[in-house]
């Protein structure tokens, strides 16, 4: 198994991943309805969290605390993803561009 699949790959049930992160099975359920999370599935069906799973059911929890309903929260997600999206692309250009600069001196 590569390095980044233990975070990506899905290894607890729902039982577990509620109890990890102090939340019932039903919220579990009602987030991924939502659209918050999208756990992976066992050929059978069955969720399997994965740690970056465990760690947005985290963050939905933190952002619970202080206020924010499912709608917002959404939207907080959506735009943390984006963020990292576009700072992953930066890296590569400031990457791309410093390997330019060596080329030509």
């Amino acid at each position: 198994m590569k390095d980044g699949d233990r975070f990506t790959r899905g290894v607890y049930a729902i039982s577990v991943a509620a109890e990890l992160v102090g939340m019932g099975q039903q919220n579990l359920r009602l987030y991924e309805r939502k659209g918050l999370l999208e756990p992976g599935r066992t050929l059978g069906g069955t969720r399997q969290y994965s740690e970056n799973d465990l760690d947005t059911l985290r963050r939905i929890g933190d952002l619970l605390e202080i206020g924010l309903n499912l709608a917002g929260i959404r939207m907080v997600l959506h735009l943390e993803a984006d963020m990292r999206d576009l700072e992953s692309e930066l890296a590569s250009a400031r990457r791309s561009r410093a390997d330019g600069f060596h080329s030509e001196s």
